[in-house]
């Protein structure tokens, strides 16, 4: 097994120890899965290139584990020059890290007069940075790549499979909120369990 299968396996198997270890609290998931997750990107050698490959127009969301009871999953997402997400939330909390060029993500709040605003300075993120999301630290934010002129790759491990989550993008001028679900870049499920949303 090459370096690529053992980084990637390890951090499942870490992972799933980790679930496996106690009730399903929030904290508790985030304090043990953030080293997991910084030794995960402290190296640029494990991605397969299949979940590294971008698009002209959209960024990309690859599965590359999806947990067989939901409680976790880990994905690539792929910015091409210039792109970027709508403002928009997860529902479940979340830990990214970034492991190729660099991504900036904004947070946003709700204002008294029910636009969206932004929340604080946005946060660039560079090889082996961490960010963290959930309901109960911030949730709600955009993020985009950093460079006009290359690809940015960042892995997002999620408390569920993200694909098939119910979460929300924001109209920031006018206040709207609307459903969405994402699914995933890959039609082709890297493991049986991850049940991708079509």
């Amino acid at each position: 097994m090459g370096v690529q299968e053992n980084r990637l396996l390890e951090f499942v198997a870490a992972m799933t120890r980790l679930v496996e270890a106690g009730p399903a609290d929030e904290a508790r998931l985030l304090q043990g899965a953030e080293p997991l997750m910084k030794a995960l990107v402290a190296h640029d050698d494990w991605l397969p290139e299949a979940m590294a490959q971008p698009h002209p127009q959209f960024y990309q969301q690859h599965l590359l584990y999806g947990d067989p009871l939901d409680r976790f999953s880990l994905v690539s997402f792929v910015w091409g020059p210039g792109q970027q997400t709508p403002v928009h939330d997860h529902t479940v909390w979340g830990i990214i890290g970034m492991l190729r060029g660099s991504e900036c993500a904004q947070a946003f709040d709700r204002a008294a007069d029910g636009r969206f605003v932004p929340a604080g300075p946005e946060v660039t993120l560079r090889p082996g940075d961490l960010d963290t999301v959930s309901p109960t630290l911030g949730d709600i934010h955009l993020v985009r790549n950093a460079h006009a002129d290359r690809v940015s790759i960042s892995i997002h491990l999620y408390g569920g499979n993200i694909g098939r989550i119910a979460r929300h993008v924001y109209v920031p001028e006018t206040g709207e909120v609307k459903d969405f679900v994402s699914g995933y870049s890959n039609t082709l499920s890297p493991n049986l369990w991850a049940r991708v949303a079509s």
